[in-house]
C-alpha cells in the first residue's frame, strides 16, 4: 500500500508539475486555444494556477522524500482536491465535459493519497 501511495503521488505530481509548467511558462495566447475558460480568464488568473499546481507537485513529493513536515502530502492531496472541483465546475460550465471528467479522476486519485496518508500508512504513525 506504502509504495502505491509513492507511485500515485509521484504520477499526480508530474502531471500537475507539467500543467502548472504550461499555465506559467506558455503565452495565453497559446493556451487560449485549448479550452474556453482560458481566453475568458486574466493572464494573472492562468498563471497564478500554474504556480499553484507546481506547488502542489512540490507538496506531494517533496516533504515525504525529505522527511520535512511529511503531513503537508495528504494536505497537499485536499488542496488539489478543491483545485480539482473548482475544475470540474469551470469546465462542465464551458461544456468541456471530458476535461470535467479528468478533474473528477484527478480529485479520486487525489482522494486515494489523502485517505492514504492521513490513515493507513500515515507518516507519523
Amino acid at each position: 500500500m506504502n509504495l502505491a501511495l509513492w507511485i500515485v503521488a509521484e504520477l499526480l505530481a508530474a502531471l500537475a508539475l507539467f500543467s502548472g509548467a504550461t499555465k506559467v511558462l506558455l503565452p495565453k495566447s497559446k493556451l487560449d486555444g485549448s479550452t474556453d475558460w482560458t481566453g475568458n480568464s486574466s493572464t494573472g488568473f492562468v498563471r497564478t494556477l500554474g504556480v499553484l499546481e507546481i506547488l502542489a507537485a512540490a507538496g506531494l513529493t517533496l516533504p515525504a522524500a525529505l522527511d520535512i513536515a511529511p503531513v503537508l502530502v495528504p494536505v497537499t492531496a485536499v488542496c488539489w482536491m478543491l483545485l480539482m472541483i473548482g475544475g470540474m465546475i469551470t469546465h462542465a460550465r464551458y461544456g468541456h465535459y471530458k476535461y470535467a471528467m479528468l478533474c473528477l479522476a484527478l480529485l479520486a486519485v487525489a482522494a486515494f493519497v489523502a485517505w492514504g496518508r492521513f490513515g493507513p500508512e500515515s507518516f507519523t504513525g
